[in-house]
């Protein structure tokens, strides 16, 4: 309970400092940082231009500024979100600890921070992923279900790190962004999760006989699902470009019909790789989806037959002893 509870509590501590941090930078450089060039321009004076336009104004001489005191060439281009939040906590620190250089050294740190925190997330996920998708293969091979295998376990890692790895270079190769790509999917996937955890153990409790501690669980999975599902459904049938999958996916199809080329791509070959992330992620959508009312559904089902009855139902897998190795 401490370290599950307390991980809890320092995940939101993580995203109140986030949005602390960018809350701090001044707008004209969040934007500068966080916008593609193919919008703003490629250099400080276009980007100034560009963002002062907005009604936001900087100067080609503050954004230079900016990155000399963070130890970097430039600050332009720079999103998804890692450099805004050690910007800002650099801005913050030296703020209460002022000194020479110690702007860069800040900002450095907090590079570091974010990429051990996202280092630890990304294995995490790959571990738990290989032990389902091995899990998943065994049913049709089961010497992959052993896990005291290596080769069993080799086979599942990679599986799961092409597939992720496969995702991260479709969002590289994207001309709008990795971040405009796969942010949306796996934001929407990430609360799914949580709303799949809290309808399970909605269930778990149910079937223990403790009613009476059922809202606990069941008010956020409620939240949480409305949100999640409702976010899902307008990334599919928005009709805005830059919300809706489908919508973008018919926007640049469009386009290559006409043969014309549309910002931010400059390629035929970049309007078709647009095309293809955005039907990626739909399809993905629609699966994740599916996943949360198949299990919605079999959480009504199970949950109202364990409320009928007057015993406990919850019963736990026999124990097996992990062979020696």
């Amino acid at each position: 309970r401490y370290i599950g509870y307390g991980g809890m509590l320092m995940e939101s501590f993580v995203a109140i400092m986030a949005m602390v941090a960018a809350s701090v930078i001044e707008p004209g450089v969040y934007f500068a940082m966080n916008s593609p060039a193919a919008i703003v321009g490629g250099d400080v004076v276009a980007v100034a231009q560009t963002v002062s336009s907005w009604g936001f104004a900087i100067t080609p001489e503050a954004l230079q500024a900016v990155a000399k005191d963070i130890g970097e060439t430039t600050v332009l281009a720079r999103a998804g979100g890692a450099p805004t939040l050690a910007v800002g906590i650099a801005q913050i620190l030296h703020s209460v600890l002022p000194g020479e250089n110690t702007m860069a050294f800040w900002y450095h740190f907090a590079i570091l921070f974010e990429a051990l925190f996202i280092l630890t997330a990304v294995d995490a996920g790959t571990r738990a992923g290989r032990f389902m998708l091995q899990d998943l293969l065994g049913s049709f091979v089961p010497s992959l279900k052993r896990t005291e295998s290596w080769p069993a376990n080799l086979i599942a890692t990679a599986g799961c790190v092409a597939l992720w790895g496969y995702l991260l270079y479709q969002g590289v190769i994207d001309p709008l962004g990795g971040i405009n790509t796969l942010w949306p999917l796996f934001g929407i996937s990430n609360q799914m999760l949580a709303g799949i955890a809290l309808m399970l153990a909605t269930v778990v409790l149910i079937k223990m006989k403790r009613q009476r501690y059922v809202w606990v669980t069941l008010l956020p999975a409620c939240w949480l699902l409305i949100c999640t599902t409702t976010a899902g459904l307008i990334k599919l049938f928005d009709a805005n470009p830059a919300i809706g999958f489908l919508a973008l996916a018919r926007k640049y199809n469009d386009a290559l019909a006409a043969g014309q080329v549309l910002a931010p791509a400059k390629s035929i070959e970049q309007m078709q790789h647009v095309v293809f992330n955005a039907y990626t992620n739909a399809t993905l959508t629609v699966l994740f989806l599916f996943v949360v009312f198949s299990i919605l559904f079999y959480a009504l089902k199970v949950g109202i037959a364990a409320w009928g009855t007057k015993e406990r139902t919850d019963k736990e897998a026999p124990f097996q002893a992990v062979p020696d190795a």
